[in-house]
Order: C-alpha cells, then structure tokens, then sequence
C-alpha cells in the first residue's frame, strides 16, 4: 500500500536526510576553521546581508533589491579573497592523512571537551616574575578558542608541558629561540620563535616596540591573550581584543590568567 503524499509538499526521502547532514558537517568544519577569529565576523555579517536580500525581495521592495543583490555579487569575490587563507587550510584537511581523526573528534567531541585541562597559569606567571626581574623580553600567546594552527607553522614547531623554566630557557637572550612569540594552546607549549601579524592600529603609542604591536596584532585577529614582558622597563602587560593594560603585579597577571582561562 503506497502513502499518500500532501498535494503541493514535495516528497521527503532518504537522500534529502544525507543532504543535511552533509550540509550541517561542511558548516561544522567551517566554523571550527572560522571560531576565535575576526573572520566569523565577517562571514556572519554577510549571511545576514544575505538574509536581508530575501527579506527585501519578498516585499517587493525593488530598489534595495537590486543594491543588495550587485553587493552579493561583488561579495562573494570579496569573500574569496578575504578567506583564501580558511579556504585553503580547509582543502588542505579534506586532503590530508588526518582527516578521518577529524571526525573521531567530531563524534567525540563532548568527551575532548570533558577532558580538556586548566591552563597552568602558576608556571607561567613564575616565569614572567623572574623574566621581569632580569629585564628579559618576552611574547606568549595563550589560546582560546582558535588554535592559531597557521601562526605556529611559521616557528619551531614541538610540543611540550608548561614549566616556568622552559619559559625562561626559550626567551634567554643567547637561546636561538628568544626571538619571537611561544604559542600555548591546549595546556601545551605548542611553538616558539613564532612569528605574528603586527598591529596597523595607528593610535598605538610609539613607545611600544615590535613585541607589544605583535602582541596587540595576534589579539586583534584571534580571540587569543598576549602576554608581554618588557626588556627595557620589565614590566609585564596582557593584550586581548586589540587593548593593552600595562604594568600588572605577579598578583594581577595570576588572577587575570585564572579569570580567562581558569574560571
């Protein structure tokens, strides 16, 4: 006996139920890609454009219409260029080795996310302590969200525990590796003599160097924290979302450490 099918709805089958889901994995690995970044921004801001185009279209309203829809147009090449770089780590995954590890994270994730560890905010502030101590300068970036993968390609690349020593043996000044930025991710030193993007913000005050326009440059495109010790003053400030606040205590760096990652 056949099913009867409601005039006018189109038939719903197995196919389309495939369709979805491969819809909703290629939007999961491109958020995963875009998450901590300027980038979602964006993209989020030209869905809603979308959105409103419809909207338009479906009132008739024929003027914004065609604004709207010569804006798309040109959007979707802007889109390209402004994401060449998303768009190419995201075809380097499809091709890579570790693709199928991509999905046991993506079936496991609530139990990676279970299991993730707290940052060892302790040794890292020891190691600025004694940093600033000795007016030796240094860059960390600890992140969030966005695992930075692009930024840790561009220094040496190793894997290891957070220790205040290691910290301090990276940025000694007769260390190959003290030039640059250390990169935490996960708990875990993941990259050292890293470089990153510098800040264009023009009402940055001369007075900060190379390091703190770095520092500001990496939060500004990431939902990372920079942590930044002078070498002329030893002074100790943190970066986030593009803002400076200089001269924090061991105290203050422990507590704002534990708020941001901790909490």
């Amino acid at each position: 006996m056949e099913l009867n099918v409601i005039q006018g709805l189109p038939s719903f089958q197995i196919i389309d139920v495939v369709d979805i889901l491969l819809v909703a994995v290629l939007f999961y690995y491109l958020y995963k890609l875009l998450k901590g970044t300027n980038a979602l921004n964006i993209l989020i801001g030209f869905v809603l454009i979308y959105i409103t185009s419809k909207v338009v279209k479906f009132l008739d309203m024929k003027l914004l219409t065609e604004i709207l829809d010569q804006f798309i147009s040109v959007g979707v090449i802007a889109l390209i260029v402004i994401f060449q770089g998303e768009i190419r780590r995201f075809l380097i995954l499809l091709g890579s080795n570790g693709f199928l590890d991509k999905w046991k994270k993506l079936i496991f994730w609530k139990t990676s996310q279970s299991s993730k560890n707290n940052l060892n905010s302790s040794a890292i502030v020891l190691a600025c302590s004694h940093l600033s101590q000795t007016y030796t300068g240094a860059l960390l970036v600890i992140c969030k969200s966005n695992p930075l993968e692009q930024i840790i390609q561009t220094g040496d690349v190793f894997e290891s525990e957070i220790s205040s020593q290691l910290i301090e043996t990276i940025f000694f000044k007769n260390t190959p590796l003290h030039d640059g930025a250390v990169i935490i991710s996960d708990n875990k030193i993941q990259a050292a003599r890293c470089i990153l993007p510098v800040s264009k913000n023009n009402n940055i005050p001369l007075s900060m160097g190379l390091r703190h326009r770095s520092a500001i440059g990496i939060t500004e495109q990431s939902d990372a924290i920079s942590v930044i010790v002078s070498e002329q003053t030893g002074k100790i400030s943190v970066a986030k979302q593009g803002i400076v606040q200089h001269g924090l205590s061991i105290d203050e760096l422990q507590t704002y450490l534990d708020k941001e990652f901790n909490s």
